[in-house]
């Protein structure tokens, strides 16, 4: 303040010498000290990305060679995630890919799983599809998908989905070609969190609708019988499920139900139509995969709108209690 006073006295001073220029001598200086004592502004402080907590968890993983290995939960899972769903797809839904994944995973550790051990192989025919790292990498994949899938992975770490305090069937699927089905349509098992429910926004998934033909004799070969007549005369009644797939079908006098002649007919799915000629059987299906549980690409299609990953896994598991598991 002193050395303020005796600026301005100078200018004083100074204006008896120069008048009209006190007052702008006398503001400057006053600038100036002002500048001096007011506290600088500084950078704002760069605020850290949270990193989640990771639930440190143990799975049992089967090899091709069936060799069986203890692994890091987590770990497994980005491999699943990168075997099981495109790295295209919507974040959420890599997550929700995750957490069907971990709940499937240690459902199989509680229980024995299919090898009666607890451990989950690699093959999407028995257990769910495995990519290492390394492979993906090497198949053409890039770093930035890895990473991307390695967040969705550890975002929900820990999560899993359990009906009236206990594990879920996780089932999941390629694509639905509309809805999904009743588990009991399927498998004959009634579970109340498999339901039929509408899967929109599929149009574009690779299977949405699929076209296989046979010769009559190939089809009669497929069915392991001799049929009489023209073909056209071949089909009758059909039933339907609640998911819109084929429940019965009459060939020839004989009932098949749906799921049979998917496996007879080598068929994508159950929800299937079928046309004939004299010379040609036509069989038009829709969607890819047992249809139970969650859609996959109905999953991205929900993000692509703006779903959460717990709204995807409440929508395909309806009733179902989103845990998180301690290490």
């Amino acid at each position: 303040m002193k050395q303020i006073a005796k600026d301005i006295l100078t200018a004083l001073f100074m204006g008896l010498l120069l008048p009209g220029s006190l007052l702008n001598v006398t503001v400057k200086l006053l600038d100036i000290r002002a500048a001096e004592t007011l506290p600088q502004e500084t950078a704002p402080e760069t605020v850290p990305e949270t990193v989640p907590e990771t639930v440190a968890l143990t799975m049992y993983f089967r090899s091709p060679e069936g060799t069986v290995t203890p692994m890091d939960m987590d770990t497994y899972l980005v491999g699943v995630v990168l075997g099981e769903m495109p790295t295209s797809f919507e974040p959420e839904a890599l997550k929700a890919q995750a957490v069907a994944a971990r709940t499937y995973t240690q459902k199989a550790k509680e229980t024995g799983g299919k090898h009666g051990d607890g451990s989950v192989c690699t093959s999407s025919n028995c257990c769910q599809a495995y990519v290492s790292e390394s492979d993906y990498l090497l198949r053409g994949g890039t770093e930035e998908a890895l990473e991307k899938v390695r967040r969705a992975v550890a975002a929900t770490s820990g999560y899993v989905l359990t009906y009236g305090g206990a594990l879920i069937e996780a089932t999941y699927f390629s694509c639905s070609g509309g809805s999904t089905e009743d588990a009991a349509a399927v498998w004959g098992a009634d579970f109340p969190y498999l339901r039929a429910v509408d899967s929109p926004g599929e149009e574009d998934a690779p299977h949405d609708t699929d076209t296989v033909t046979f010769t009559p004799q190939a089809f009669q070969n497929a069915l392991g019988r001799t049929l009489s007549g023209a073909p056209g005369t071949w089909f009758g009644e059909v039933t339907y499920t609640d998911g819109g797939g084929v429940d019965t079908m009459v060939i020839s006098g004989e009932v098949y139900s749906g799921t049979q002649l998917r496996g007879l007919l080598s068929l994508r799915s159950t929800a299937f139509t079928v046309a004939a000629t004299d010379t040609q059987i036509t069989v038009t299906t829709h969607g890819y995969g047992h249809r139970v549980g969650m859609s996959q690409y109905g999953a991205d299609a929900m993000a692509v709108t703006g779903s959460s990953y717990a709204e995807i896994l409440e929508h395909y598991y309806p009733g179902t209690e989103l845990v998180r598991l301690e290490s």
